[in-house]
């Protein structure tokens, strides 16, 4: 029986308790190296089950929500329930296109570290859903706090990826200047913030950057992302409580893909309660959704989209997911979970279960959904060739030294004025 046909009223198998001699209680891990993958804590409701409540409620009623499973897509491939957003297949279509264009360029820069032409990098494998749908929910004009997971964010904002590379190559068309680790993107023109490598920092900023849209009278509203393990963070609870206060129209999303960095996510609370349920005890309304489910995500996020921009107040998300790959390029999961414990991720991988629903509905086929994997990679290659005319770790151009005195001061201190000037000096 698929974990989708499970009913809600199953019961779930109870985490292995771990406890030290002063029954301290430490949150185990549900499988370790050597192991076989072990999802049974993973607590699901049947896609269709939920209610859709209309986008005014209170916060307190949104519990159920916050700790069942908001979900579309059923173990047939079929749209169900009142949460199906009935998007045309056009609109599904371009979603697809956005995770596969995400998914060969994460590849792709995956291999470009591992030949030592990138010093960094962090997948999203797997975690698509989350960052194409949510971003097709939303107005172009909306901002938008991503974290390092989010690349599919920029591209379905329309970034070109070869902008993304120069990035990740510290060239001389970094839109970071080189000021920047690899990865951390922004792109002001397109509504994207600049990335923090410490996450649950850009909540706050992002319920600032709502309130002051309210106070300026516009209907523009703000998201951000961070992980579950961050919710353990000062930043993630005070976000909620001005979020909460204000009725800020901000959308606060947790994704929920089970690891923080190595450590699993009961350590940060999940074991207890869901990471959702804890918006209601702020006074923020929550859900909880499938985020491998494309059309529950998009659906969820219109909902938060529209209560958010009609005044109503702030949402909190709980995207379920999984971490595929690393946590980085620097991480070795092996170490600590289960080798390929992705493939049994119960949720299943988010571009084949919409490239499923797309085929029983007749709009696609196995034959096209190729012919668009190839013509991906060809524009990955592509971009990649022409991002290295700029400059690449091992040959130039290179960027000009010069560029860190700039964008930091609108009159440059003195002793900054000596250190360029002597700094001109050397170089001539």
């Amino acid at each position: 029986m698929s974990i989708l046909d499970r009913p809600a009223s199953a019961p779930l198998e109870p985490f292995r308790a771990v406890r030290m001699t002063n029954n301290l209680h430490v949150p185990p891990s549900p499988a370790r190296p050597g192991e076989a993958p072990d999802f049974s804590y993973l607590r699901v409701t049947p896609p269709g089950a939920l209610e859709r409540p209309i986008v005014t409620v209170s916060a307190t009623e949104t519990l159920p929500l916050a700790t069942g499973l908001v979900g579309v897509l059923n173990s047939e491939h079929r749209a169900v329930g009142p949460w199906d957003p009935r998007l045309d297949p056009q609109t599904l279509l371009a979603g697809l296109r956005f995770m596969l264009l995400t998914r060969a360029f994460d590849e792709r820069m995956q291999r470009t570290h591992r030949q030592g032409r990138i010093s960094f990098y962090v997948r999203c494998l797997g975690e698509e859903a989350v960052s194409v749908a949510q971003c097709m929910a939303l107005r172009d004009t909306d901002m938008l706090f991503p974290s390092y997971r989010n690349q599919g964010l920029f591209i379905t904002r329309g970034k070109p990826i070869g902008d993304l590379m120069c990035q990740l190559l510290t060239n001389t068309r970094d839109m970071c200047k080189g000021r920047q680790l690899p990865v951390f993107y922004h792109w002001a023109a397109g509504n994207l913030f600049s990335l923090s490598g410490n996450l649950a920092t850009q909540l706050p900023q992002a319920v600032g950057w709502a309130m002051a849209s309210a106070i300026k009278g516009e209907d523009r509203i703000a998201a951000a992302w961070t992980g579950e393990g961050s919710t353990a963070e000062g930043d993630f609870h005070q976000a909620l409580t001005f979020a909460a206060v204000y009725r800020a129209p901000v959308i606060l999303n947790v994704v929920n893909n089970q690891w923080a960095i190595s450590t699993f996510q009961g350590v940060a609370g999940g074991a207890a309660q869901t990471f959702a349920a804890r918006g209601p005890g702020y006074g923020v309304a929550a859900l909880r959704v499938d985020g491998n489910d494309f059309l529950a995500v998009y659906s969820a996020t219109k909902w938060a989209e529209e209560r958010a921009r009609g005044g109503t107040g702030s949402t909190l998300i709980e995207l379920v997911t999984y971490r595929g790959a690393a946590h980085s390029t620097s991480d070795d999961p092996t170490r600590y979970r289960p080798t390929e414990d992705y493939r049994h991720w119960p949720l299943g991988d988010p571009i084949e279960r919409l490239k499923a629903h797309l085929v029983t509905l007749g709009e696609w086929s196995d034959a096209q959904h190729a012919a668009l994997v190839s013509e991906l990679d060809d524009q990955v290659a592509s971009s990649w060739k022409d991002a290295a005319q700029y400059g690449t770790l091992s040959e130039g151009p290179r960027l000009d030294s010069a560029l860190m005195f700039e964008d930091v001061f609108e009159s440059m201190p003195q002793h900054l004025v000596r250190q360029r000037e002597l700094l001109q000096a050397e170089q001539d």
